[in-house]
């Protein structure tokens, strides 16, 4: 029997085949949106949880809270501050940095880049425990000083000829040579960046106290809570102020994750609204299909068809609309989100799409129960009808 129904609506949609297909498109558009944002949204949060888990969970970041601009009371971290978390025992190291952009200068070209200060006897260390590897060239060492490692990107597209080992630039006039350029890791910023001794750093920036970011390597992970309350107090008690955060890797990647929840349910939201014009799209089919069948619905029911036989038949056939079009929905979604990858890469940011099967499976579903409820109210005006009144309606 229901094969039957089935056979009887998918008729119906092959002799309306322009309306049918117009009534398609919009849930295609509102299906492929939702599985492209969804897909992409999932695939950065994934990316960014593996460099952070590259990054390291034993590891605590402590930054200034908040502006600290002239004119105001607060103050940033200082040597100090790094004095005072190396007296805590149970770091492997302590590592103050300083970051700033610069003029890069070589060969009278100009460019303009994120400069990174760390101590030249942690570089090494700091490196392997990022798991950040040197292409070519080697990673600075002790005592080193007006010497710089580049990422990828800086060497091969910051001048028109690309930066190589031995080269010399100018950070903010200040002479530098080459020694290793880094493999690439997957962001702009990361692989634009230029790495130089803390102690050249802040001749540079002309900063002889002022550090923008400490980071605390522990030694054992199980005890990264209790340091990050340790850091908290002394610096508390040793600066006078609270003017500081203290956050480990995973605070901060949770951090992160919230506002791309919002952001992706802000999205969906906004990819939904044009599912909501395809499901109106279905129902003003489906009442016109009535109207257009009202004899045929007539004879059926003369022929002994009851309301609930009538009402499968116009349910089943706006379920197909739906499905129809949801699943030209995630072919192009997921085209959509490959798509966007592939921008991504070429903008300098590394994201790594995986089309989900599951997701996949939500969109398809939900354009099928979609189509099903926008096809209810007509279906139950078509079951409603008295096959008398249907019969002589022209």
């Amino acid at each position: 029997m229901l094969t039957d129904y089935f056979l009887i609506a998918l008729n119906s949609i092959r002799h309306r085949k322009l309306r049918s297909w117009l009534t398609v498109i919009g849930i295609v558009i509102g299906v492929a949106a939702i599985i492209s944002l969804i897909t992409a949204s999932r695939s950065l949060e994934s990316t960014i949880s593996q460099r952070f888990e590259q990054f390291g969970a034993n590891r605590i970041l402590i930054s200034a809270k908040g502006f600290h601009g002239p004119g105001t009371l607060s103050q940033g971290l200082t040597q100090e501050d790094v004095k005072t978390i190396e007296t805590i025992p149970g770091f492997k190291y302590v590592t103050p940095g300083l970051f700033r952009t610069a003029e890069i200068k070589h060969n009278k070209e100009i460019g303009f880049t994120l400069v990174g200060g760390l101590p030249a006897e942690d570089f090494e260390i700091f490196l392997k425990d990022t798991g950040v590897e040197i292409k070519k060239g080697r990673a600075i060492k002790d005592n080193e000083k007006n010497v710089a490692i580049i990422g990828s990107r800086a060497s091969e597209d910051m001048f028109p000829k690309e930066l190589k080992i031995g080269d010399k630039i100018e950070i903010n006039k200040f002479e530098f040579k080459i020694i290793g350029i880094v493999k690439e890791i997957g962001n702009q910023q990361d692989d634009n960046q230029i790495s130089i001794p803390l102690e050249s750093a802040r001749k540079v920036f002309d900063e002889q106290n002022r550090v923008d970011t400490i980071i605390a390597q522990v030694k054992s992970a199980r005890d990264i809570h209790l340091l990050q309350k340790r850091i908290e107090k002394e610096l508390e008690k040793k600066r006078g102020d609270t003017n500081f955060q203290v956050l480990t890797a995973s605070q901060v990647l949770d951090q992160i994750n919230q506002v791309l929840g919002i952001i992706q349910i802000f999205l969906v939201g906004i990819a939904a609204i044009s599912l909501i014009v395809g499901a109106i799209g279905i129902m003003n089919s489906m009442y016109t299909s009535v109207l257009e069948r009202t004899k045929d619905i007539g004879i059926m029911k003369a022929i002994g068809a009851r309301n609930s036989d009538i009402l499968q038949i116009f349910i089943i056939e706006s379920g197909l609309i739906g499905l129809v079009g949801g699943s030209f929905g995630i072919i192009l979604g997921s085209a959509m989100a490959l798509i966007i990858g592939l921008i991504s890469k070429s903008a300098g940011v590394l994201l790594t799409i995986k089309i989900e099967p599951l997701v996949l499976l939500f969109g398809l579903v939900f354009a099928f129960v979609i189509g099903v409820i926008s096809g209810i109210l007509p279906a139950m005006q078509a079951s409603k009808l008295k096959p008398v009144d249907a019969l002589r309606y022209e």
